[in-house]
């Protein structure tokens, strides 16, 4: 059985709980991480990020690894949405900031000026403040820069990219739809895929281009901002719903074909 690195203390525990299973799957497959990426559409080297947690795995790896070990993939594809929301949210709160501690009062002589313990009170606050804001930005800067890692080494795998996965540095971005018919089909102008796996908490141009043909289908998926949240997730659901096809809030190949031949409504 592999011996696995002990996960962050800090790390919620629904993700912590997530990955212990996925570990557990993975052990009980007896598969090493390049056997896995030959059994799945996902590289070793993701397969090793997904395993460490240094990013969240997608819910088709979840459920790739849950039918490969013997698991049930609805159970764990619940669980893998809950870890996701957690993800979402980030980690700067729950972790805190390290080496930080609670101001305490400093003791006045009682014959001291009040004006003097209101200035010494106040500039104890603006020296924690900067502490504060001086460690958070390194954190940040840390995360944006393991983000840049990921993004370098997804696109250096010989396996094909994936979506991002939203994170702490995401930067807000609004998408134009430009929407055009071709042979019977309709594009938006920002990506012309028609197999691309889309679920909650991915992001990019593909889940603007999603956005977009929703948007003229005559459901709201809410901002054109290419990332993949619960209202563009339950607008996929309704739309999965009109054209009877399995409501799982994932963008598959059968979905991407009703959004492209969707009647304007």
């Amino acid at each position: 059985m592999s011996r696995w690195k002990e996960l962050p203390a800090e790390l919620h525990p629904d993700i912590h709980q997530l990955i212990v299973r996925l570990r557990r799957l993975k052990d009980r497959s007896e598969l090493s991480t390049r056997q896995l990426a030959a059994k799945t559409r996902y590289s070793a080297r993701s397969w090793q990020r997904y395993l460490t947690c240094r990013s969240l795995p997608p819910g088709e790896a979840v459920e790739a690894l849950a039918r490969i070990g013997g698991d049930d993939p609805t159970r764990l594809l619940v669980l893998h949405e809950i870890a996701a929301e957690r993800w979402a949210e980030g980690r700067v709160v729950t972790a805190g900031v390290p080496g930080s501690a609670p101001a305490t009062a400093v003791p006045t002589p009682t014959d001291q000026q009040p004006y003097g313990r209101y200035l010494r009170a106040a500039v104890m606050a603006g020296v924690v403040a900067l502490v504060l804001s001086v460690s958070v930005a390194l954190l940040l800067a840390v995360r944006l820069a393991e983000a840049r890692a990921q993004l370098a080494d997804d696109r250096a795998d010989p396996v094909a990219a994936t979506p991002a996965i939203v994170s702490e540095s995401t930067v807000p971005v609004i998408y134009t739809c430009r929407l055009e018919q071709s042979d019977g089909r309709w594009y938006a102008g920002l990506s012309r895929t028609s197999d691309t796996i889309l679920a909650y908490t991915y992001m990019g141009p593909e889940v603007a281009e999603a956005q977009c043909l929703l948007r003229r289908a005559g459901v709201s998926p809410g901002d054109i901002d290419g990332v993949f949240g619960p209202k563009t997730q339950r607008a996929v659901q309704r739309v999965q719903t009109r054209n009877g096809l399995v409501v799982d809030g994932v963008i598959g190949p059968h979905t991407w074909k009703a959004l492209r031949e969707a009647v304007a409504k």
